[in-house]
């Protein structure tokens, strides 16, 4: 992991000092809440629908064992809302109804407290921290080198990377020394505090793509030329929300040393540029839309100047990058002496042997490393009675145990919001896959149906139209049979409660997304969408399967769309065809006559149930 430096962390400190001093202005009512705004936003302090929400940067996704129990900290002590305010938000709640389930049971909002929340961007928030306390939290983030600066605001946002970052077994270097480099090149800098609109970056180094880097304002792909260089494919303009557009890549290959100088360039572009009278016309991927090469040629002219007229001053020297290297070292581990072949040998025997679930959490959990000594391990925290994304202050606090026994200390931030111990020994598998069950880390569902993304939806957002998290709860309580979740296989399933799509709706090979709909709570439903990575082929956004459904319908919806699919597939050599191969050979018209139908026979059971 990356070590602050005594500059870093007097950064930090710094400027948690200074934000107390704002709010205690504030309180004081020295300031008023109009200027207070932007002070307490640039600190990653929002107000939401009921109360404060904290967004907490972790750049690139890692965190140390001591950070997670900070964060569990913050979760026990400061996620605490009032009696009177979590009772109105309840109330509120329960105004909305419930979800039924294919029990004929049903299923309302639970609005839990003292938690995190792991986001799509590898960023943890909190939805219940009162502003009064948040000078306090401030102080504890820093005693750890955190912050929640740029986690809000038009500016460069926390920059996100492969949660498997310089140890994928596939990759062609390590993309954490460039996006720390970057982290430190943009945080407050002087010309893009005030862009059109935010900006988001994300790089990778392998060529599987886990980063959804097409799906950013900028997605970096490292890569070498034909005379073994380093350097990166840039993709610059895409994003999500009411117009999905996937990145276009405007440079096939940047020299390494160019990087910093070439994004000052498209950044400076868009500030220029960049649509600032319309809010939903102000991100990027609009302008490279509607200017294309002529946005592209301004960037090219824009990176002339810098190097020829400026003189290249945010060059990355050879010097420079090996001092940030050095931080990246990877861990020291003591492993026994037996050759990685006999240690796996021994691990699937003991799979037989002990458990066929322990065989499935090999499969679907545990994934190569770059020392075939070692493996990346991923804890899942997705089941019945936990949203998508929650980890309560104990299991932060377990994890940061499991870190510290298993994994040097370290863990990663998924972009699917799980977490990845990335230092485990093969010998140690066993034993982890045990605490891990013990702790209720080690469902072998990674990529299948229940390993679903949701954003914290109408239960917390204010920008929301809909709930996501009871609805993503009523779809896995219809799904926990693991012999069909493994059978479905691979799927992506991501949801949003509004067309901001902080869950990624688009690029889902189910997406739902939640409308308004005469002041009701309705749900759109895409298929056939992908994020780029090589099981889900080239990113793309779904497609809508028909009109909106209601949430008493979506689960049904769900369950006729993946029985077209075991319908439909195809199976060769042994090996069946995933829903999304599936979906790309047949379209999605025999999916949409499903998903409709299942409306009909939900409206049905309606009219009978109340005759």
């Amino acid at each position: 992991m990356y070590q602050y430096t005594d500059f870093d962390r007097q950064f930090v400190r710094l400027r948690a000092q200074q934000y107390r001093d704002q709010l205690g202005r504030w309180q004081a009512g020295q300031i008023s809440e109009d200027e207070f705004r932007p002070l307490r936003l640039q600190n990653g302090w929002y107000v939401q629908r009921y109360a404060p929400m904290l967004r907490v940067a972790v750049p690139y996704g890692e965190l140390s064992s001591a950070q997670l129990r900070v964060l569990a900290t913050i979760a026990r002590d400061y996620d605490k809302p009032t009696d009177a305010l979590l009772g109105q938000a309840q109330t509120a709640q329960d105004k909305l109804g419930d979800v039924p389930l294919h029990t004929g049971k049903f299923i309302g909002s639970k609005l839990t407290t003292n938690y995190g929340h792991f986001t799509t961007r590898q960023n943890v928030q909190y939805n219940w921290i009162p502003l009064d306390k948040s000078a306090d939290v401030m102080d504890l983030l820093a005693s750890v080198d955190m912050h929640g600066i740029q986690t809000s605001g038009n500016c460069i946002r926390n920059i996100t990377s492969d949660e498997r970052a310089g140890i994928a077994h596939e990759e062609v270097a390590d993309p954490r020394p460039f996006a720390e480099i970057m982290r430190q090149w943009s945080t407050l800098h002087p010309e893009f505090a005030f862009l059109p609109r935010k900006f988001k970056i994300a790089i990778t180094g392998a060529a599987e793509d886990r980063a959804a880097t097409a799906w950013h304002d900028v997605g970096l792909h490292m890569l070498k030329n034909e005379a073994g260089e380093l350097g990166f494919k840039v993709l610059v303009g895409g994003g999500m929300g009411r117009t999905p557009i996937v990145a276009a890549t405007i440079r096939e290959f940047l020299p390494w040393n160019q990087l910093l100088n070439y994004l000052e360039a498209i950044v400076r572009a868009y500030n220029r540029f960049g649509r600032r009278d319309n809010i939903y016309k102000a991100r990027i991927k609009i302008l490279v839309k509607a200017e294309g090469q002529k946005y592209f040629d301004q960037v090219e002219a824009e990176f002339k100047d810098i190097v020829e007229i400026d003189g290249a001053p945010h060059t990355i020297t050879q010097a420079e990058l090996d001092r940030v290297s050095a931080t990246f070292v990877a861990p020291t581990l003591s492993c026994d002496q037996k050759s990685a072949d006999l240690k796996i040998a021994h691990i699937l025997k003991a799979a037989a042997e002990d458990d066929i679930e322990f065989g499935r959490w090999l499969q679907q959990n545990v994934a190569p490393h770059k020392n075939p000594d070692l493996r990346i391990v991923t804890l899942s925290f997705k089941r019945l009675g936990q949203y998508p994304g929650d980890a309560t202050a104990d299991q932060l606090d377990t994890s940061a145990t499991l870190a510290d026994q298993f994994s040097a200390g370290e863990v990663r931030v998924t972009h699917d919001q799980n977490l990845v111990l990335p230092w485990v020994r093969c010998d140690q598998l066993p034993e982890l896959w045990r605490a891990a069950r013990k702790a209720g880390f080690a469902r072998p569902n990674i990529r299948l149906l229940s390993d679903m993304i949701a954003c914290p939806g109408g239960d917390f957002c204010s920008l929301a139209n809909a709930r996501s998290l009871p609805l993503a709860e009523a779809i896995t309580a219809r799904y926990q049979d693991l012999d069909e979740l493994h059978d479905l296989g691979e799927i992506d399933l991501h949801m949003s409660g509004c067309i901001n799509s902080c869950g990624h709706h688009h690029s889902g090979h189910i997406g739902i997304l939640g409308v308004d709909k005469d002041g009701k709570e309705w749900y759109q439903v895409t298929l056939g969408g992908s994020d780029g990575s090589t099981l889900s082929g080239a990113p793309v956004a779904g497609k809508v399967v028909g009109p909106s459904f209601s949430a008493a319908e979506v689960p049904d919806v769900i369950e006729a769309v993946l029985d077209t699919y075991r319908a439909q597939r195809q199976t060769v050599d042994g090996k069946a065809e995933t829903l999304i191969a599936t979906l790309r050979r047949t379209g999605i018209d025999p999916f949409k006559a499903a998903a409709n139908s299942a409306r009909h026979l939900q409206d049905h059971a309606q009219e009978e149930a109340t005759a």
